[in-house]
This record gives C-alpha cells, sequence and structure tokens, in this order.
C-alpha cells in the first residue's frame, strides 16, 4: 500500500491523525516512447505462479502460499504497520476467506467495543523479479471495497509487493523498494499507483509520497465492478521501465532514467513478494479526507473481492 507513507512513517513518529503530503494530487505519465511495445512484449510473457483461490466457502487461502499477518506489526517492527492505521489484523475467517465462487474476501469489521479488524495477506515467495534483460509483469483482478462517501471514510484496499530483503528486517524501507499497484482510499473512484525508493524522507523517490500516477477506473467505476490492475518491469534496453495499468490501459510510468543506478537497482534488481490487505484509517485515508479516519460513519463488513493473482515472466 502506501507503505510509503506507511513503514516510514512509523520511523518518523507519524502516528495515526498526523497531516502528511499525500500522492493524491499525481498528474498522469510522462510521454514513455517504448509504451508502443507494451502489448508485444507482454505476448512474450509465461506465467511462473498463480493464485485463484479456488477452495471452499470459508477457507482460508492456502498456507502454502500466502502467510497471513497478525496483530499491529510485525514483530519488532513498526507500530501500526508504520502508518497509523487503526485496525488488527487477524486469521480470522470472517475477515479473510475463499468464497467458494473462485474469489479471496478480505472484510473489515468493526466490534461493538469500536474496535476494528481485517486481514492482510503476503506471498511466501520472495523472489519475483524480472531477470536481466527480460520482463516481470504481476496482476490481479480486484474488485475494490463496494463503499462509497462517508461511509467509506478510512478503507484502504491495497495490492503490493516488497522487496525481499524486508521480510525478517522492517527497517530497511524504502530502499527495498515497494511498487504499489493498486491503492485506493475512502471510496473514490482512483486507483494510485507508487514506486518506493531510496531514503527517506526525501529522496530520490520523494519520500513519504514515492513516485506515483493515479487515474480512474475504465467503464464500471472502481468500487461497483472488477478491474484488472497490473505492473510491469522491463529489463529490456538501455533503460529500464516500471509500467503501470489498469484493464490494460497504461497510466503511469517511472524509469531508470529518473534515478540514479544504485538507487534504482536497490528497488528493482531483486525479487519482490506479493501482499493484499485491506487497513482501515492512517495516513493516506486521514490526509486525503483532512481528519481522522474511520469515523461514526464508517460502515463495517464492506469486502474487497480478489479473483486472482498471477505472476509472469520472459527472458
Amino acid at each position: 500500500m502506501s507503505k510509503k507513507i506507511k513503514l516510514v512513517a512509523a520511523v518518523a513518529g507519524i502516528v495515526a491523525g498526523t497531516a502528511m503530503i499525500l500522492p493524491a494530487a499525481w498528474a498522469g505519465p510522462a510521454a514513455d516512447a517504448s509504451a508502443g511495445k507494451d502489448r508485444t512484449r507482454a505476448g512474450a510473457l509465461q506465467e511462473v505462479w498463480r493464485a485463484d483461490f479456488d477452495g471452499p466457502a470459508g477457507a482460508l487461502p492456502p498456507s502454502s502460499d500466502w502467510i497471513i499477518d497478525t496483530g499491529t506489526s510485525y514483530p519488532g517492527g513498526p507500530a501500526n504497520w508504520g502508518t497509523g492505521e487503526t485496525q488488527t489484523y487477524t486469521d480470522d475467517p470472517a475477515n479473510v476467506s475463499q468464497d467458494g465462487q473462485g474469489n479471496l474476501r478480505i472484510t473489515p469489521l468493526k466490534d461493538g467495543s469500536g474496535t476494528w479488524t481485517s486481514a492482510r495477506i503476503e506471498t511466501r515467495r520472495t523472489d519475483f523479479a524480472a531477470p536481466e534483460g527480460g520482463t516481470m509483469r504481476i496482476e490481479a483482478r480486484i474488485q475494490m471495497p463496494d463503499i462509497t462517501g462517508e461511509e467509506a471514510l478510512g478503507y484502504w484496499p491495497a495490492f503490493w509487493t516488497l522487496g525481499a530483503d524486508f521480510r525478517g528486517d522492517y527497517w530497511n524501507w524504502p530502499g527495498i523498494g515497494e511498487f504499489d499497484i493498486m491503492e485506493n482510499v475512502n471510496g473514490l473512484n482512483t486507483v494510485w499507483g507508487v514506486l518506493h525508493c531510496g531514503t527517506a524522507p526525501g529522496g530520490p523517490c520523494n519520500e513519504y509520497d514515492g513516485r506515483g500516477g493515479s487515474t480512474t477506473c475504465p467503464g464500471t467505476s472502481c468500487q461497483s465492478g472488477f478491474h484488472t490492475f497490473a505492473l510491469e518491469l522491463d529489463r529490456t534496453g538501455s533503460t529500464e521501465y516500471l509500467r503501470w495499468y489498469v484493464d490494460g490501459q497504461h497510466y503511469h510510468t517511472v524509469s531508470s532514467a529518473d534515478l540514479d543506478a544504485a538507487t534504482w537497482a536497490n528497488a528493482t534488481h531483486h525479487g519482490h513478494f506479493v501482499l493484499l490487505n485491506v487497513a482501515m484509517g492512517g495516513a493516506f485515508p486521514d490526509g486525503v479526507a483532512g481528519h481522522a479516519t474511520p469515523t461514526a460513519a464508517t460502515r463495517p463488513g464492506v469486502p474487497m473481492i480478489v479473483d486472482y493473482v498471477s505472476v509472469q515472466q520472459s527472458g
């Protein structure tokens, strides 16, 4: 997620309700001379990993592929997952389970005392990478929580990656790289895509914001239908590219020419692991809303629905 804001926010001592500079005003991508080759290149990709969530209704995601994070932080890591999120993550099927129809549902809930729970999962594999001279594509078909307006305040669904070296360290962000493939807050019809890298605050990726872009979802809104969100890391030429897509439409690019060589390599030239979660509250939704979230008007029980996650490679 905007773990950009998140993981580093804790290091900086940022907590829930604290104002932050946010990526909400990102413009569209600069022109990318190689963008026309994207579909041809994608045709040569081969799937190397896939999750289809075909288990029975109520089943947890398979432990052979997924780790379920629990609590309010990694052991010894930044509190509140580094972003001031208010929920506690659980492995309760009420928060995370397959639906018997080929989907995974991550559902935020609130109990009678006002405590929010939700779920966050990450792949066991940490080796998803673009080989030198090749390409990697990570994609998922997702319906964001179908909720808007005041009832959606604080909802923060995300589909993203972290560099492999983050696992077990938890304090080396953002240097190890984070690819936010899909982020959304407060039920807005907007998808954000972001690269986090370098050092924080500031640095070559303008942390804690990162280098990001955003767009509306094509056709149906992000909340009212499924959309395919994808990231490609292209290492086929002397200039390397990260490109973000929604339903095949390219809307954001960051290239190796935008960063110094060491920062780019430290963020991209190694394995990543994939994460799916729905946070409640924290720096990103609070900053967009202009006040602390969730609020008394926020309605619990609306899931992010994930049809599949796929990793493809060439080269």
